[in-house]
C-alpha cells in the first residue's frame, strides 16, 4: 500500500511537470516574486539612504498648507489649503484635457481617415497633407506655436472678438455658453438614455436593412424623431447662459477657457488626430475589396457602404492601435505646463519645489498616470471585445 501510493504520488508529479498549465502560472507567479523583491530592495536602500541625510519617508506632507495659487482651478481651491487638495486640483485638470482631447482627436483622426478614400481631390489631398505634417512636428513645437503664433495674436480684452454675444475671444481665452439649468444632471440622463435609444434603433435598421433588404426607412424616422428630441433638450432645457460682454474689455457668466488650455487641447487634438487617422486608413485598407463590390451590388451608395459594411470591419484592427493613441494623449497632456497650464506635473513639480520631497511627489504622479491608462486600457478591452466576430 505505501508502495502504490508513492508511486501514485511520483506519477501526479509527473503529470503536473509536464503541464503546460502548471509552468504558465508558475511562471507569473515567479516573476511576481522576483519583481517584489527588486522593489523591496530598493525601496530598503531608499529608506537608508534618507535615513543617512536625516529625512524620512511618507507622504505627511500632503496635509501641510500649499501657500501657492493655481491660476485655472475646475474645483474650488486657495493658496492656505493642503497640498494633497492642490494635486487634486492639477489631476481633475489633468482629466478635464484628457477626456476632451480623446473625443475631439477621435472625432478629428476617424475624420482625416476617412477623407483619405474621397473621390474629391481636394478633400483628399487635404487630408493627407495634414497627417504627413502633423506627425512629423514635435508635439512641443506644435504647442508653442498655438500658444504663441495663433493665440496670442488674438487681441486684447479691450479689442476682443465678440461674435453675435455667443463666442468672445482675446488673447487670455474664449468664452462660450454653458448650462445653467438646475435640473442640469436629470438632462444629461435624459440625453443619455435618448442615445440608447438611437443606439439600438441604428441597430435594428441595420439588420433590417441587411437581413430582410429593407430600406429601413421605418427604423431612419425613429432615429430623426430621437435626434429631434435631443436636440430640443440640448437647446432649449439646459438654460444656456452666453458669456456678458464687460466695459473695459473681458466677459462674464459662460464657459472661460483659458489660452493655455485651449493651446493645449488644440495641438493635443491636432498631434493626436493625426496618428489617428492613419490607423483609420489602415483599417479601412485591411477590409478586403471584395466587400466593397459586395456592398455596390446590394445598391448601396459609397457614404452607406462605409458605414454600414466597411467601418465596423475595419474596427477589429483599429481599435487595439487605438487604445496605444489615447494612452500616448494621456501621457501628452503633462508636456502643457510648457505653455503654463496647471495640469498635474506643473502643480506636482511645484509642490516637490517647495517640500523637499521629490521621491515622494514622483510615485504619486506615476501612479496616477498608471491608474489613468489602466482605466483607458480596460475601456478600450471592453469595447475592442464588442466589435469583434463572435461565431455561432
Amino acid at each position: 500500500m505505501v508502495s502504490n501510493s508513492s508511486e501514485s504520488k511520483k506519477l501526479n508529479w509527473q503529470q503536473l511537470l509536464r503541464d503546460d498549465r502548471f509552468w504558465k502560472i508558475a511562471f507569473q507567479v515567479i516573476t511576481l516574486a522576483l519583481v517584489i523583491l527588486v522593489l523591496s530592495y530598493f525601496l530598503l536602500n531608499l529608506r537608508a539612504n534618507l535615513a543617512q541625510q536625516g529625512i524620512s519617508f511618507g507622504f505627511g506632507f500632503l496635509s501641510n498648507q500649499a501657500g501657492f495659487s493655481i491660476g485655472e482651478s475646475v474645483l474650488e481651491y486657495r493658496p492656505n489649503d493642503p497640498y494633497g487638495k492642490a494635486l487634486l486640483v492639477g489631476l481633475v485638470n489633468t482629466i478635464t484635457l484628457v477626456i476632451a482631447g480623446i473625443l475631439l482627436a477621435t472625432t478629428a483622426g476617424i475624420s482625416a481617415g476617412v477623407a483619405s478614400f474621397s473621390k474629391n481631390w481636394l478633400v483628399h489631398k487635404i487630408s493627407r497633407a495634414y497627417v504627413g505634417l502633423i506627425r512629423n512636428i514635435p508635439l512641443l513645437l506644435q504647442l508653442f506655436f498655438w500658444y504663441f503664433a495663433v493665440y496670442g495674436l488674438l487681441p486684447r480684452p479691450q479689442d476682443q472678438l465678440n461674435l453675435g454675444n455667443v463666442i468672445i475671444g482675446s488673447n487670455r481665452g474664449v468664452y462660450l455658453p454653458w448650462p445653467t439649468s438646475n435640473g442640469f444632471l436629470a438632462w444629461l440622463a435624459v440625453l443619455a438614455g435618448l442615445a440608447v435609444a438611437a443606439f439600438f434603433v441604428w441597430q435594428w435598421r441595420l439588420k433590417v436593412i441587411v437581413e430582410q433588404g429593407d430600406s429601413g426607412q421605418k427604423q431612419l424616422f425613429g432615429l430623426m424623431a430621437i435626434g429631434l428630441a435631443g436636440l430640443g433638450i440640448f437647446l432649449f432645457a439646459l438654460g444656456w447662459q452666453p458669456p456678458t460682454v464687460q466695459d473695459g474689455g473681458g466677459a462674464t457668466g459662460g464657459l472661460r477657457l483659458s489660452r493655455e488650455y485651449v493651446a493645449a487641447l488644440t495641438a493635443l487634438v491636432f498631434y493626436t488626430g493625426a496618428f489617428i487617422a492613419e490607423i483609420v486608413r489602415a483599417g479601412i485598407q485591411s477590409v478586403s475589396r471584395g466587400q466593397w463590390e459586395a456592398a455596390r451590388s446590394l445598391g448601396l451608395t459609397s457614404g452607406l457602404s462605409m458605414r454600414l459594411v466597411v467601418f465596423p470591419q475595419a474596427l477589429r484592427v483599429i481599435i487595439p492601435p487605438l487604445n496605444s493613441e489615447f494612452m500616448n494623449l494621456a501621457k501628452n497632456s503633462s508636456l502643457a505646463f510648457a505653455v503654463a497650464y496647471p495640469e498635474l506635473y506643473s502643480i506636482a513639480n511645484t509642490t516637490f519645489n517647495q517640500t523637499g520631497r521629490p521621491i515622494e511627489v514622483f510615485l504619486i504622479l506615476m501612479a496616477t498616470y498608471l491608474i489613468i491608462n489602466l482605466m483607458i486600457t480596460l475601456g478600450m478591452n471592453t469595447l475592442n471585445q464588442s466589435v469583434q466576430f463572435k461565431e455561432r
